[in-house]
C-alpha cells in the first residue's frame, strides 16, 4: 500500500498536469496515490485524472489558490476517512518539476531518519540554500518555498482544524487568499508544536513560473506583475490584521524564534541547524 498521498493542484491546464501526474507514475508509483485538485477549473479543462472539482462559483471566478486548493484535497480525504491509511501528504502546484528520478523514496527515507521532521522540501537548483547544503545534504530552516511540500501525517493531526473540515480552514489560513507567507505560518506551528522542517538536495524540485508568465489568461489569474503586488499588499494587511505585524522581517523573527527554541529542546539535532 502507498504511504504517501500527493495532491496536485491544477486550474486550467490540463496538459501540465498530466505531464506531473505521469512522471509521478513512472518514478514513484509504488510509492504514491496520487489526486488532483480541480481549483477551480472551467469543465472543459479538467485533468483526465481529476479526484476532485471545486466547482462552486467563488472557486469557478477566483480560484482556489494554494492554500485553500490544499485544504480543500486535505480535508477530503479526511471526509472520506482515507486521511490516516498515509504517513505522509506531498503537496504539488501543477507547474512543480521534479528530478528525472525517483523522489518520494528518498524523501521518505529522510522522514524516517529524522522522527522529529514534520515538513520537508526538495531543493531546488535556484535557491540560495542548496549552497548551505553542500556538505550535509539535509538541514533544518526557519523559511521553505511552499511549491513541493512533503508533511509527516502526525504533523498535520497535531495543527489542523478537525472541528471544520474544509477548504477554509484544514491547515492554511484560507483567508490569507493568495498565501502571503503562509509557509512562515506553517513552519511555525511546526516548530511551536515540537517538529522540524527541512529541507533536502537528495532530490530536487523546481517551479516552472513560465506558465504564470505566459498562460495567466488561461489560467485565469491576474498577469504576473499584478499577482504579484496583490500578493503582497493583499498579504500585508492579512499579517497586520492577524498577528499584529507590519513586516515581513517581523514574521520572520517569530518563526526563528520556535526554531531557536526546538534546537534548545533538542540539541542532539544541533548538527542539522543552519
Amino acid at each position: 500500500m502507498a504511504r504517501v498521498a500527493t495532491i496536485i493542484l491544477n486550474r486550467n491546464l490540463p496538459e501540465v498536469t498530466e505531464r506531473l501526474c505521469e512522471h509521478l507514475k513512472k518514478f514513484d508509483n509504488d510509492m504514491t496515490d496520487i489526486f488532483i485538485v480541480e481549483a477551480g477549473s472551467d469543465a472543459s479543462k479538467l485533468s483526465k485524472n481529476c479526484t476532485w472539482h471545486a466547482s462552486w462559483n467563488d472557486a469557478i471566478k477566483y480560484g482556489l489558490r494554494y492554500g485553500r486548493g490544499m485544504n480543500f484535497g486535505l480535508s477530503q480525504l479526511w471526509k472520506e476517512n482515507r486521511f490516516k491509511i498515509y504517513d505522509a501528504f506531498f503537496l504539488l502546484t501543477n507547474d512543480t518539476e521534479l528530478g528525472q528520478m525517483p523522489t518520494i523514496a528518498p524523501l521518505m527515507n529522510i522522514m524516517d531518519e529524522h522522527p522529529k521532521l514534520g515538513i520537508l522540501s526538495p531543493c531546488s537548483e535556484l535557491w540560495g540554500e542548496k549552497l548551505l547544503l553542500e556538505k550535509e545534504s539535509t538541514k533544518y530552516f526557519w523559511f521553505i518555498h511552499n511549491n513541493s511540500l512533503l508533511l509527516r501525517r502526525e504533523f498535520i493531526e497535531s495543527v489542523c482544524n478537525i472541528n471544520k473540515p474544509d477548504f477554509m480552514n484544514f491547515l492554511f489560513d484560507g483567508e490569507n487568499f493568495r498565501g502571503y507567507l503562509s509557509e512562515s505560518e506553517l513552519i511555525a506551528k511546526a516548530y511551536a508544536n515540537d517538529w522540524a522542517a527541512a529541507i533536502t538536495s537528495a532530490v530536487w524540485a523546481g517551479e516552472n513560473e513560465s506558465y504564470l508568465i505566459n498562460q495567466a489568461d488561461l489560467i485565469k489569474t491576474e498577469d504576473y506583475q499584478e499577482n504579484l503586488r496583490l500578493y503582497v499588499s493583499e498579504g500585508k494587511q492579512w499579517l497586520r490584521n492577524k498577528y499584529g505585524f507590519n513586516s515581513r522581517w517581523s514574521m520572520q523573527q517569530y518563526v526563528k524564534f520556535f526554531y531557536d527554541k526546538f534546537f534548545e529542546f533538542h540539541p542532539e539535532y544541533g548538527a542539522y541547524k543552519i
